[in-house]
C-alpha cells in the first residue's frame, strides 16, 4: 500500500492551527478526500480517564493498551523515544489519502505555517527549505504562496494541487 503524503501546519503557539486544519478537514472530505490528522504535543499527556479499565490496566504496569469498539481502536503506548510522523503513519494509520501533520516544526515534510503579525515579529519557518506556503492575518513579502485565514477553500486547493503534483 502507498503511503499517504503528510503536509504539516506549523506556527507558534495559539495562532490557529487546529482551527485552521478543522476547517479543511470537511473541504477534503467533501472531495472525497479521507484525512488522519497527527498532533503533536511538546510535553506528556494522558487520554486515559482515571478509574476507568484501560487506566488501570496501565497503572498496573502495561506498556500498551488498546481500547476497541466496533467504530474505533485507541492506543495508548509507551516509547522509548519520540515517534515522528512518517513511523506514525507508518505502524498506525492506513485507509487515508492525506495525512495533515499539526507541529513537528522541525520535520523534514512539507508545511504551511500560520503566522500573526500581531502574535509574532516573523515566521519561525521562514527560512525552512520545506515551508510550502504561509497562511496570516496581514499579507507579506515572500517568494511562497500566502493565505489569508479566511481562505480556507483557496487553501484546500493548493494542497491538494500540491499533492497531486509532488506526492508524499
Amino acid at each position: 500500500m502507498t503511503k499517504p503524503p503528510l503536509i504539516g501546519i506549523v506556527g507558534t503557539s495559539n495562532v490557529g492551527k487546529t482551527t485552521l486544519i478543522e476547517r479543511l478537514i470537511p473541504i477534503f472530505k467533501e472531495k472525497g478526500i479521507a484525512v488522519a490528522v497527527i498532533k503533536h504535543h511538546p510535553h506528556d499527556f494522558d487520554i486515559d480517564i482515571p478509574g476507568k479499565d484501560t487506566h488501570r490496566l496501565k497503572a498496573a504496569g502495561a506498556k500498551t493498551t488498546v481500547i476497541s469498539s466496533p467504530k474505533k481502536i485507541a492506543i495508548v503506548s509507551d516509547v522509548k523515544k519520540e515517534v515522528m510522523p512518517n513511523d506514525i503513519v507508518s505502524r498506525y494509520v492506513d485507509d487515508v489519502d492525506l495525512v495533515i501533520v499539526e507541529g513537528y516544526k522541525k520535520e523534514k515534510i512539507p508545511k504551511i505555517e500560520i503566522f500573526r503579525h500581531k502574535k509574532d515579529t516573523k515566521p519561525v519557518c521562514a527560512n525552512d527549505p520545506y515551508i510550502i506556503a504561509f497562511v496570516t492575518d496581514t499579507r507579506f513579502e515572500t517568494k511562497k504562496p500566502v493565505f489569508l485565514l479566511d481562505e480556507v477553500q483557496k487553501i484546500a486547493e493548493f494542497i491538494i494541487n500540491f499533492i497531486s503534483k509532488n506526492g508524499s
